[in-house]
């Protein structure tokens, strides 16, 4: 199973996160006044959500049809729910299958799902002509998955909605489920990156949040790693687990910096309702780090994964250069993707469904599939003002940050000028920065420039960014 929080890692991690998440910052931003000074612990972060269509403008302040909409998506997100236990922070659509997962019984069971995901690929109705340039197996654990599996899923995908030369098709895999050999299998099938989810080098915190590898397991996941060599792998760490200290977190950063990955996520533990840890602990409470220390740990990540030439080009993820996660761009610049597989989100046309969570929801699900559809379970198009909040919090997660002209753009003057009014206060904070050519413009409400950006600064601005998001939404017009 991989890193709980995902803040962005996958569509179906995504979607839940980013609802939850939205509803938390709109229900503060709305239950106060903007509060221009506010300011805080590391949180949850921000979460993340898929994109939506925009409507034409009529008038020089209203919307306008965004570039991201226009495109036909490119992108696939297929969840494989086969695990070998349920971590103790899961709150994912999983299936537990134990530490052997080779049994007749088991094989039968995940040939048997394959065989629905396949279907609803096959009913699946294609939008546009552009093949996919990423696919996401995310699960779950998609390393359990035999390659012959995984081989007819993308053989599904390439029929129905073409894959392209170079696309990247990650997929998580966990310690303790694979080797070289199947890596190698995988390789072979066209999958070009790897993401690991070790989440921690102690033994205790492995067990402590009921982790089913080893720290064995990760020094032989690296090695096999390194002896595959594949294009591009991601390593997962999670801080604030359980006993953790910040001792323990600069050694993980150490030794996850040892292993040379070519990408890095780092994930603030989150404490969902209904999980074993959501019965045990309280955010913020012994045995979890204290807000102050999960701050200090995030800003000990930050500094010690920059320095060693990772790019922290987004809240929770760092990059050595080209190895940037394209899939999860998809959802961070808020452009459409499809999903198949029980729970998983897709966002399509303007409209984010989500399939059943349960196996025999899924199931029934599938099978009253009739023709090629677009599933979207009756759900409206998302609001300007949803599209805005989104923009809004997907961009400020990006170090890449917000294009203010764009931003204009696609949502109008007055949503612009709501926008500088609210960033403003925090430059001078250390929080916000601003590329310099457009900084006294943005204070002064002078001319617009093209490429005029800013973004909340690292670290500084990314702790409170909950914060800074809440007062954004306050006072974004309606």
């Amino acid at each position: 199973m991989a890193a709980p929080p995902r803040l962005g890692c996958a569509p179906l991690a995504l979607a839940p996160r980013a609802d939850s998440a939205l509803r938390a910052l709109r229900a503060s931003s709305r239950g106060q006044a903007a509060s221009l000074t506010s300011s805080g612990p590391i949180g949850d972060h921000v979460g993340t959500v898929p994109g939506a269509e925009r409507s034409q403008a009529k008038s020089a302040d209203e919307p306008r049809l965004g570039a991201a909409s226009r495109d036909a998506p490119a992108s696939a997100y297929v969840h494989l729910p086969f695990c070998k236990r349920r971590c103790f922070y899961c709150d994912f659509p999983v299936r537990a299958v134990g530490d052997d997962a080779g049994t007749p019984a088991v094989q039968d069971a995940m040939s048997k799902y394959v065989d629905l995901v396949c279907a609803e690929i096959d009913a699946n109705v294609r939008l546009g002509s552009r093949p996919l340039q990423t696919v996401f197996f995310g699960g779950g654990t998609p390393s359990l998955t035999a390659p012959g599996l995984l081989e007819r899923i993308l053989a599904s995908l390439r029929r129905k909605l073409g894959i392209a030369h170079g696309a990247e098709i990650s997929m998580e895999a966990d310690p303790g489920t694979f080797d070289a050999v199947k890596l190698r299998a995988y390789l072979d099938l066209g999958v070009s990156r790897f993401s690991v989810g070790v989440q921690a080098f102690q033994e205790e915190l492995l067990r402590g949040g009921g982790r089913s590898h080893s720290l064995a397991d990760v020094r032989r996941a690296i090695e096999d790693m390194h002896a595959v060599a594949p294009p591009s792998w991601s390593l997962d760490l999670i801080s604030g687990l359980p006993f953790s200290t910040p001792a323990a977190w600069e050694e993980s950063l150490r030794m996850a910096v040892e292993a040379q990955p070519h990408h890095v996520s780092v994930y603030d533990l989150q404490v969902e309702e209904g999980t074993p840890f959501g019965h045990w602990y309280s955010p913020g409470q012994s045995p979890l780090p204290s807000d102050a220390t999960s701050s200090a740990m995030y800003v000990m990540a930050s500094e010690t994964l920059r320095s060693s030439g990772y790019e922290h080009y987004e809240v929770s993820n760092y990059a050595k250069p080209g190895h940037q996660c394209r899939h999860n761009l998809t959802y961070w610049t808020r452009r459409q993707c499809y999903a198949f597989g029980l729970g998983a989100a897709s966002y399509l046309m303007g409209r984010r469904f989500r399939r059943p969570a349960k196996m025999a929801a899924y199931r029934k699900w599938v099978h009253s599939l009739q023709g090629e559809a677009v599933p979207m379970g009756g759900q409206p198009k998302e609001s300007l003002r949803d599209q805005m909040e989104e923009e809004l919090m997907l961009r400020l997660r990006l170090r890449e940050g917000l294009d203010l002209m764009q931003f204009e753009n696609e949502f109008g003057a007055a949503a612009r000028e709501a926008v500088v009014g609210v960033l403003a206060h925090f430059v001078d904070r250390g929080l916000v920065e601003v590329d310099a050519p457009c900084h006294k413009s943005l204070l002064s409400g002078g001319v617009r420039q093209a490429g005029e950006r800013v973004r909340l600064t690292d670290p500084s601005g990314w702790l409170v960014s909950n914060d800074i998001i809440s007062d954004l939404f306050v006072a974004l017009p309606d």
